[in-house]
C-alpha cells in the first residue's frame, strides 16, 4: 500500500473559502475514490492557520495513477482550488503494517 501525504498552504485571506472547498468538495471526493483504503484529512490549527493536509492510504500505485494520472508524484490540483493555494507539497511512502 502507498501512503500519500498532501499538504497545502492557502493564500492569505483565502482560508475561509478554501475551508469550504476542503470540507464540502475535497473530503467527500477523496473518501469516495476507488482505490483509497483510508483518508485522514487535517484542518488548520491556531499555530498554522493556512495549512491543510490529507494523509491517504492507497491500495497500490495503479489505483493512484488511475485517479491522478501517470505523473502521480506531482500534486493533483482541482481547478476549484488552484487560485486559493499558494504552495503544495506531496510525498509518497510505502505503508508499514
Amino acid at each position: 500500500m502507498i501512503m500519500r501525504i498532501f499538504q497545502v498552504l492557502v493564500r492569505e485571506g483565502k482560508e475561509k473559502e478554501f475551508s469550504e472547498f476542503f470540507h464540502n468538495t475535497a473530503i467527500p471526493l477523496m473518501k469516495g475514490t476507488d482505490g483509497i483504503v483510508q483518508v485522514l484529512p487535517g484542518a488548520p490549527r491556531t499555530d498554522s492557520p493556512r495549512e491543510f493536509s490529507f494523509v491517504m492510504v492507497w491500495r497500490d500505485v495503479a489505483s493512484l495513477k488511475a485517479f491522478v494520472g501517470d505523473d502521480y508524484r506531482s500534486p493533483h490540483i482541482d481547478p476549484a482550488e488552484a487560485e486559493l493555494v499558494e504552495a503544495r507539497i506531496i510525498k509518497h511512502y510505502n505503508l508499514v503494517e
